[in-house]
């Protein structure tokens, strides 16, 4: 628990209103003791009963001395019972209040979003989704039924947009804001469930891209047809990456640094070339981008602007035209992409 939060404010005032009941009862069994003459046995049970106000009758009859010890004793018992009670009433409302605020922050921060992915399903995949969408700097909000993953999430990180709802709903969609959303994806626990996600999302927002998770591979070709743009089937790529460790070791090692956003210096990444940018309409040969930022260029995804073909080019070489809407794959470091980013104009 976070230094300074709720629970710790009440455990140190707890701490202290026991501290002053032990001092309390010690004082009044001493006093009875030597005022009375009585055992610590029956000191003590004297100093509690008249700390609660239970109303029992004396242990023995009292002389002066020791009726007013036990009015103050009566009096200090309670104070501390009224200061209990209200610190467990403020501890309560303190967190009610805390957990009000924070999904009002919460709110807050989805109704601003713009721009950003939806992850449809806060369990180890999603979350490890916007772990990735957090290291690229891409907004996200994760939708969650269960309300106790949900502040789970949240407590892992308070700046990690969290919603409870059910995904396959209308209304939970669109308070995400699907309708400024740059894409979804559905990686809930049922296939069933990612089918209706993709239907709701894609009439909700035609131009959203839509990533699906597909355990059953008889699944893969509806989730297309219900509008997904991608399928990612676990058993497949996991298979396929199993088999490709045991082929080619070092080309899955190198493709995992490449391809990780975990604070590593060199990084795979894709550059769109907009309709504004000052290298459309010219060549590799005269952008330079190797000699101006130091990216290795390794292809490039023609749009098919005017009458080029839409496709691919690997390895591209000098006399390459880059078109609008053009796509360059390029390998570097963090900064050498954002002297790429700054050139493009992006």
């Amino acid at each position: 628990m976070r230094s300074g939060g709720p629970w710790t404010t009440f455990v140190r005032r707890f701490a202290g209103v026991a501290g002053a009941l032990v001092l309390l009862i010690a004082a009044g069994t001493l006093g009875f003791s030597r005022i009375e003459g009585w055992s610590a046995v029956d000191a003590a049970w004297m100093t509690i009963i008249t700390i609660t106000a239970v109303g029992y009758d004396e242990v023995r009859p009292l002389n002066e001395a020791g009726r007013m010890l036990a009015s103050a004793l009566l009096a200090g018992g309670i104070t501390l019972m009224g200061v209990w009670f209200a610190l467990l009433t403020s501890a309560l409302v303190e967190m009610d209040l805390g957990q009000a605020f924070r999904i009002r922050r919460n709110m807050k921060k989805i109704e601003s979003l713009k721009d950003h992915v939806v992850v449809c399903g806060g369990g180890r995949t999603g979350h490890q989704i916007a772990t990735e969408l957090k290291g690229a700097g891409v907004p996200f909000v994760i939708i969650d039924q269960d309300a106790g993953r949900a502040e789970q999430l949240r407590r892992l990180d308070d700046k990690t947009p969290v919603l409870v709802g059910d995904s396959t709903k209308d209304e939970t969609l669109v308070e995400a804001r699907i309708g400024f959303a740059r894409g979804l994806v559905a990686c809930l626990s049922k296939d069933t469930d990612n089918l209706f996600v993709c239907l709701s999302a894609r009439d909700l927002q035609p131009n959203l891209t839509i990533v699906a998770r597909a355990y059953d591979e008889q699944t893969t070709q509806k989730l297309y047809v219900a509008g997904a743009d991608h399928v990612v089937s676990p058993n497949i790529t996991g298979g396929t990456r199993m088999a490709s460790v045991l082929l080619r070791p070092q080309v899955v090692s190198f493709l995992d640094v490449v391809a990780s956003s975990d604070g590593l210096a060199l990084r795979l990444e894709e550059v769109r070339i907009p309709a504004e940018s000052p290298l459309a309409g010219h060549s590799l040969a005269e952008a330079q981008i190797p000699n101006r930022t130091g990216l290795i260029v390794i292809a490039i995804k023609h749009a098919g602007e005017g009458e080029r073909e839409p496709g691919w080019g690997y390895n591209p070489g000098p006399g390459e035209v880059l078109g609008t809407g053009d796509t360059l794959i390029v390998m570097g470091q963090t900064q050498q992409l954002d002297k790429l980013a700054s050139l493009v104009g992006a």
